[in-house]
């Protein structure tokens, strides 16, 4: 390796690692599986290898933990090829003895885009409403960096921002970098800093370090350059460690979420099924559809779901609207399966939690299983016990067959408490019985 400035950003980082830093405080890489935190991630690497060689075993003492978030809702291209990658990471590390552990994050079950979308009716995000990030990105590492801290007491965040990203990356790195020091306060969590080895890197010399320097960890970074070429678009990505408030759009990523809004077109996705992958067309028309469909007012209750009169009485999604939008995802998954079985476009968990959500909603017209099993032919895993859900069902009714109104108010209360058994949560249980029942009263009491 003849580079004098990759050479200089490998012994920095060696350095800072075993003698600028006394402390054991942990390192969090956040790494999104792009070309520059891979980049960030194969130095780091080759700093420990060489530090490893070195007569003082002790020095390899701070954990080094490669952080990966996933939204759940990530390009399956990208997703299949971090997947891989992690795994081959986590493999290698344990066979050359280095202290570098990986951790994936997700977002909570709440917080995921489906359940916020098609369970409580959210509409999808746009410039002026996007809840997304700070739910799906910001949270899930944030919770794992908090961890740390308490544990700890410090921890430093490794980054792969370059000021020749952009004029704003640059005034953002210029703005919190202190003039002789390499690690900087993060503005957002509390003992947390941050230190951006990579920062002075063109863009050439990240292409160079991936094209002629063997990946530490085994894999072929050919992989990596041929996604980019297939999907060339605006050369930014999603950061996966969010270290300011000028981070918190990823709507300019090159390999962001495939159902965002927040952009008019993806440039990447439509470059990609145009470099061969037309299986992933229909993700894109459903993309397109979520966007085009967004602010049909048809698809909107008038009301927020506090219950207060909506701007231009557009409310969260109509429960219509959100049994179509789960078919049409369904029916994505369905078809997308047909040429990968192992794709996966929303989560059992998430399933259950819509129809939590719709019944918290009143939402008793619509069934999730009801729904999945006309798209996939099979029972889906909520059904279990359906017969002895049916049978008491038809002997409450015959119990109440003089009282239609009332029966139908008690198989109702039932799904709310049911539904709080299968999120394991029953707070709010008490509030969400007497809603309803205030509900029924008012209603028997309209003439």
């Amino acid at each position: 390796m003849k580079n004098q400035r990759i050479e200089y950003i490998i012994d920095e980082i060696l350095d800072q690692y075993a003698y600028a830093d006394e402390s054991n405080r942990p390192w969090i890489i956040g790494f999104s599986g792009g070309k520059d935190s891979t980049v960030l991630l194969m130095l780091v690497w080759i700093a420990m290898l060489k530090l490893k060689e070195q007569p003082v075993p002790f020095q390899l003492r701070r954990p080094i933990y490669v952080v990966c978030n996933d939204t759940l809702v990530e390009n399956p291209i990208i997703a299949t090829y971090v997947d891989d990658v992690l795994a081959q990471i986590e493999t290698k590390a344990r066979e050359a003895d280095l202290p570098i552990f990986v951790r994936k994050t997700t977002p909570r079950l709440e917080d995921s885009f489906w359940v916020n979308v098609i369970g409580k009716g959210y509409p999808v995000p746009n410039t002026a409403f996007r809840w997304c990030t700070e739910k799906m990105k910001i949270k899930p590492t944030a919770r794992f960096i908090t961890e740390q801290v308490d544990e700890c007491g410090e921890a430093i965040i490794l980054i792969g921002t370059r000021k020749a990203e952009s004029a704003t990356r640059a005034r953002s790195i210029k703005k919190h970098e202190i003039h002789g020091k390499r690690l900087t306060k993060h503005t957002l969590l509390a003992n947390t800093f941050v230190y951006a080895p990579i920062k002075e890197l063109l863009l050439e010399e990240v292409w160079y370090i991936i094209n002629a320097i063997p990946s530490p960890w085994g894999f072929d970074n050919k992989i990596l350059f041929n996604i980019y070429l297939d999907a060339s678009a605006d050369d930014y990505e999603c950061p996966t460690v969010v270290t300011d408030k000028s981070h918190g759009s990823c709507g300019q990523s090159r390999f962001g979420c495939w159902t965002c809004t927040v952009i008019k077109d993806d440039k990447s996705m439509r470059s990609l099924i145009k470099n061969g992958r037309e299986w992933m067309q229909p993700l894109y028309d459903f993309r397109l559809k979520l966007d085009q469909e967004r602010n049909v007012i048809e698809n909107r209750f008038p009301l927020r779901r506090d219950g207060k009169k909506a701007v231009n009485d557009m409310g969260p999604y109509t429960f219509t609207y959100r049994a179509q939008m789960l078919e049409g995802l369904l029916n994505v998954q369905h078809e997308l399966q047909q040429h990968n079985p192992q794709i996966k476009l929303i989560t059992d968990q998430e399933l259950i939690a819509i129809q939590v959500n719709w019944y918290r909603d009143f939402n008793f017209g619509h069934q999730v299983s009801e729904i999945y099993n006309k798209i996939y032919n099979s029972t889906f895993a909520m059904e279990d016990g359906k017969l002895k859900n049916k049978l008491e069902a038809d002997l409450m009714r015959e119990i109440c067959k003089e009282n239609i109104e009332e029966g139908e108010l008690i198989e109702q209360l039932l799904m709310l408490q049911k539904s709080k058994s299968l999120m394991q949560r029953r707070r709010g249980l008490k509030t969400e019985i007497e809603s309803r029942l205030e509900e029924f009263v008012k209603t028997k009491k309209k003439p």
